[in-house]
């Protein structure tokens, strides 16, 4: 029989980072920590405030019920589907428990998950600066959040970016920036620079006018925020079948957990999209847990796991990025006393 706990913790950004939405200075996560038998399982439920579907009021009353009652919610995870960060912080927090309490909850072997180099919006000058850094570490693959300033100053950041580095590849990530009627101009313009694909450059929810950018656009599309909320079978395989992405994005702490997060797989598959992860802002105990699960289906496309130096106050880990990977320090250490 199984006990659990959770807590709430702050985490502090380095600098401010600039989403489409707003400027996020402090970001509070939620913990879940499983106990059976002398063994300790913990798992990171990473609410994303003002995004998640599941940020509402009786957030925490539910982490209760949860961990008053964790061999019932073990038994029936759908009990959970409404909720995709606690699922996914239940579902880490009873892998790790299985694995035995040693935060390798998926993989019980040190992984290496290849990563993009993200830059965060700001000002022009800053992006390019942050995209030197970027190249001078080594990635591969850069992904460029646009939309927060003037359009033409990110074309300008692009063809720089190709004038440094011809053979990189670059993605876009526009949060739903752009207007239905403007999107397919701004995607000819942007496509001048060999982008691999832009995500999400529509505002969620609008399925026709979706499935028209998919069809006409000269960059691949990629589906992230359109994701979130669709939360059983029927309006998933409903939202692929119409709108027919070139990819999709699976942020397991939106998306339904892991479990949640195979079946966005599997139906992508099936419509002929490819998909890559990402992480949602969590603490290094969601990077680790998301490169766990990762790791087991030796993916060689780059994935989105290069948010754990945004902390100051980061769980301590044996997590390292270099160049483009993340990967596991065999010799490292866990100190997750902060927590609880």
């Amino acid at each position: 029989m199984m006990t659990g706990e959770w807590c709430r913790y702050r985490l502090d950004f380095r600098f401010t980072a600039i989403t489409s939405r707003e400027r996020l200075r402090h970001k509070d996560t939620y913990f879940i920590r499983l106990h059976r038998d002398g063994v300790s399982g913990l798992g990171e439920a990473a609410l994303f405030r003002g995004l998640s579907c599941d940020d509402r009021p009786d957030y925490e009353e539910m982490l209760s019920a949860v961990c008053r009652e964790p061999d019932r919610y073990a038994a029936d995870p759908a009990l959970l589907d409404a909720w995709p960060s606690i699922k996914m912080g239940f579902e880490t927090a009873v892998a790790d428990l299985e694995a035995g309490g040693v935060m390798r909850p998926f993989n019980p072997a040190p992984w290496c998950v290849p990563i993009n180099g993200l830059i965060w919006m700001g000002d022009r000058e800053t992006m390019r600066a942050r995209v030197d850094a970027k190249l001078a570490e080594g990635f591969g693959c850069i992904k460029i959040k646009i939309g927060g300033i003037d359009f033409a100053d990110e074309l300008d950041l692009l063809g720089y970016l190709r004038s440094q580095a011809p053979e990189v590849q670059i993605r876009l990530d526009a949060n739903g920036a752009f207007t239905p009627a403007e999107a397919l101009g701004r995607l000819e313009r942007l496509a001048a620079f060999g982008i691999h694909s832009i995500e999400q450059p529509i505002r969620a929810g609008q399925w026709e006018e979706m499935a028209r950018i998919c069809r006409d656009s000269p960059i691949p599309v990629a589906l992230d925020e359109e994701l979130i909320g669709l939360n059983d079978t029927a309006s998933r395989e409903r939202m692929l079948g119409k709108v027919r992405p070139a990819y999709v994005i699976i942020k397991p702490t939106l998306c339904g957990g892991f479990s949640g997060s195979e079946e966005w797989i599997r139906l992508a598959a099936e419509c002929g999209a490819g998909w890559w992860a990402t992480s949602a802002l969590e603490s290094n105990v969601g990077l680790n847990a998301i490169g766990s699960w990762l790791s087991r289906r030796e993916v060689t496309m780059p994935q989105g796991l290069g948010t754990g130096q945004l902390y100051h106050n980061n769980i301590p880990s044996p997590l390292m990025q270099t160049g483009g990977t993340v990967s596991v320090n065999p010799s490292g250490k866990w100190d997750t006393r902060c927590l609880f």
